[in-house]
């Protein structure tokens, strides 16, 4: 996923100019004491489409711990689909500190360009998230429908549009209906609590097969604080993000640029390692809100503080296990695939390695087929434009070693190998014999069912 934080320049806005957007968006959703006109017919919406649950879907927890600072609730706007939850909508508590790391994509979607500035801001008060539709490619109108959900957001949690983040997911290239979701926010906020982070999870996705979230606790100078964390992804799945969204949230008190400092090093380690099918979007959106209303813990200042240790730890942990939770979902997939690569020049080299052999079809069909078939991870290794031994490079399949120094290896077992190639989970183990470099992805394996799910997508 790549993330990296990279405002764009904000438009010049006062907070007057805010206070009078704010009004506005009051009175717009304020009732009508005047006689209503007669409403347009609702429009018709294709049913929710469901796909088999992923055989690699983890136990999903029922709940997370209520967290202090953080109250959510979810709805049905109609984004896409009929009957189906849609909108997501979070409310924080003031002064909650906020970063985040979004796609590299060059075609950015307009949410993003909108958390990109507001993130300059660095508090929050609230997050809208919709599914159904991405608001990407979607010019100017998209921009503006990003503010008209950012003013009405501000206007039932009573703060200002530059504290409200937004994050779309769905189609791209199609105008957000943001009038429906404008219309929902009020009855969803009264219904905000401290529980429902299952419904959140769900409300976020689009050809997920099941909801992502997991907790972690820390502690801070012995202070217990808690994070959770909610995501989505199935497909469009890349280390430049992906069309993947992840929200953080804790009730330590830490500043926004330490948050900044660990969220980018927790993502490198794991978001950033996962690909599908090789494929960014323009929504990659990973935000992290610290409500500073947990245990009480001393001032924090600095992201080098040793009184961090513990929290960067757990904090990578969750964002590993989000990550996780993603790749296993891949669209279609059967086996989770774990790429190590060893002996490169450097750690980024080895990554890039990795990475070829992870987004390489061949392999992935190789292994949904449950074929040994270690001349594609040859292949892969060739393509990736690194370094490479061809006459000291080594190929495992988990505890098998299939080749060695250039060629098959002496003791290679062909239904020892096909055993094992039956498993859910498959680790690939890579040596190409130059240096020390080392790194890890995670990938899945490439069906029929991606076809089928990503033919059908907007039909």
């Amino acid at each position: 996923m790549a993330l990296r934080r990279t405002p764009a320049p904000p438009k010049p806005s006062t907070r007057k100019a805010e206070a009078k957007s704010l009004k506005s968006a009051k009175a717009a959703a304020a009732p009508s004491t005047k006689r209503a006109a007669k409403k347009p017919a609702k429009p018709s919406l294709p049913p929710a489409k469901t796909h088999a649950v992923s055989p690699l879907a983890p136990k999903i927890p029922t709940d997370l711990p209520p967290l202090a600072g953080v109250r959510f609730a979810s709805g049905e706007a109609g984004v896409r689909y009929a009957g189906r939850r849609d909108v997501l909508y979070a409310v924080f508590a003031p002064e909650t500190q906020v970063a985040g790391v979004f796609t590299r994509s060059k075609t950015a979607s307009a949410p993003v360009t909108w958390c990109r500035m507001q993130l300059l801001h660095g508090t929050a008060r609230a997050l809208v998230v919709n599914s159904g539709n991405a608001n990407a490619f979607t010019g100017a109108a998209g921009l503006e429908a990003v503010r008209a959900v950012a003013e009405a957001g501000a206007a039932v949690a009573e703060a200002l549009p530059s504290q409200v983040f937004i994050a779309s997911t769905g189609v791209i290239g199609e105008p957000l209906p943001s009038q429906r979701i404008i219309k929902v926010l009020p009855e969803i906020h009264d219904r905000s609590a401290a529980t429902g982070w299952l419904d959140a999870a769900k409300a976020i996705m689009t050809t997920d097969t099941y909801p992502k979230l997991a907790s972690v606790q820390a502690r801070i100078d012995g202070a217990k604080v808690t994070i959770n964390g909610i995501a989505k992804g199935s497909g469009m799945i890349a280390p430049d993000m992906a069309t993947m969204l992840a929200f953080l949230f804790t009730d330590a008190a830490i500043p926004s640029p330490v948050l900044q400092t660990l969220l980018k090093e927790a993502a490198d380690d794991s978001f950033n390692c996962i690909t599908v099918d090789s494929d960014t979007s323009t929504s990659d959106t990973l935000l992290a809100f610290a409500t500073g209303k947990g245990a009480r813990h001393q001032p924090i200042l600095k992201a080098g503080d040793r009184r961090l240790d513990d929290f960067r730890q757990k904090l990578n942990q969750l964002t590993q296990a989000l990550a996780l939770q993603v790749v296993k979902d891949g669209e279609g997939a059967r086996k989770l695939i774990t790429v190590k690569v060893t002996g490169a020049a450097d750690d980024a080299a080895a990554k890039r390695i990795a990475l070829a052999i992870g987004n390489s079809p061949l392999v992935k069909t190789a292994i949904a087929g449950e074929d040994a078939n270690w001349g594609r991870v040859v292949m892969a290794v060739g393509k990736s434009g690194e370094a490479a031994d061809r006459d000291r490079l080594s190929i495992a399949f988990g505890p098998h070693l299939l080749a060695k120094d250039g060629q098959r290896a002496s003791g290679y077992n062909e239904a020892k190998v096909s055993a094992y190639m039956n498993k859910a989970e498959i680790d690939i183990l890579v040596d190409v014999g130059i240096g020390k470099g080392a790194a890890r992805i995670w990938t899945c394996d490439l069906t029929e069912g991606y076809i089928q799910i990503n033919g059908a997508y907007r039909s």
